[in-house]
């Protein structure tokens, strides 16, 4: 390798770590009674972490890039985004902010953690997708995912995705098919807006328990279904809107406002707060035949 080549990567690489130790200050442990994550601080008293890494927990102890250890509050929730909200009664350093609205394919970033009892670890790679709606963690639909090629190992759900500016641009909440998953910051920002202005977080509301089905070959390939799997009705409850639209037990639901529905996460994103009043068509295989129903989802309460 010739000096200058040698030069240019030294250079490279130094560019980097400090990247890695600028972005690392507001990078933050989670230890819950769940097991142990990341997170990083939004502003000097807040900071986000991943729902599933504190789940149902009201209090969790963080750990700061300096060693300290403090308790957080959790202001607020919204599994859907699987976004987390804690407030920490200490000051923290605040993460710089990106634009996760423009982001390209080939971009630069860092995604990093801090879950174990050490400096905060880091991985690199490049945006691959932005824009997309993908699964998360346990029926979790993530809209406008940020896809790269950075490793997310665990512990690193609920730390920062960076761009090479060192601005947060997203939150990573799952590695699968050798890909990381990150919640673009604009949703975060969505989020910590509602829990600091005290608006409750809100879903479409049917009135069912479900569970996920294959359909038979000759049923899949039948007129009007046209699909390998729905998602059956298993009960439906009294005085629900479900129950006022007809819907019966073994009712298999095919379709949602015209979307397919192949599961049970595809069911959950489509029962979004915006569907709550919205008098929706839904296509149930009954009988061996396609069944139109009506339903107007209720208000059901976000977890």
């Amino acid at each position: 390798m010739s000096t200058t080549s040698s030069g240019i990567l030294q250079t490279i690489s130094g560019e980097i770590q400090l990247l890695a130790e600028s972005s690392g200050r507001s990078v933050l442990g989670v230890s819950s009674f769940h097991g142990n994550g990341s997170g990083f601080a939004w502003d000097e008293h807040t900071m986000v972490t991943a729902y599933h890494v504190i789940r149902g927990a009201e209090e969790v102890t963080v750990r700061t890039s300096d060693g300290r250890k403090l308790s957080a509050r959790v202001a607020g929730r919204f599994r859907r985004a699987d976004v987390a909200v804690l407030t920490v009664e200490a000051v923290l350093t605040p993460s710089e902010k990106g634009d996760s609205q423009s982001l390209k394919s080939g971009q630069f970033v860092l995604a990093l953690a801090n879950s174990i009892e050490a400096r905060p670890s880091v991985t690199s790679g490049l945006v691959t997708g932005a824009g997309r709606t993908v699964g998360g963690w346990r029926g979790v639909t993530i809209e406008d995912a940020i896809v790269t090629d950075a490793r997310v190992n665990p512990g690193y759900s609920g730390g920062p995705l960076v761009d090479a500016s060192g601005r947060v641009i997203g939150m990573n909440v799952a590695y699968f098919s050798k890909r990381g998953i990150a919640v673009p910051v604009a949703t975060i920002s969505k989020v910590v807006d509602r829990v600091e202005n005290g608006q409750p977080f809100k879903k479409a509301y049917l009135g069912i328990l479900s569970h996920p089905v294959s359909l038979p070959a000759d049923v899949a390939s039948s007129d009007g279904v046209g699909q390998d799997s729905g998602v059956m009705v298993c009960s439906v409850q009294d005085g629900t809107p479900a129950k006022l639209s007809g819907f019966s037990f073994g009712d298999i639901i095919l379709r949602f406002d015209g979307k397919t529905v192949s599961d049970s996460e595809d069911l959950a994103g489509l029962l979004r707060e915006e569907a709550i009043g919205k008098r929706t068509k839904v296509s149930v295989l009954r009988g061996g035949a396609v069944v139109d129903l009506e339903v107007t989802p209720a208000t059901g309460r976000e977890d």
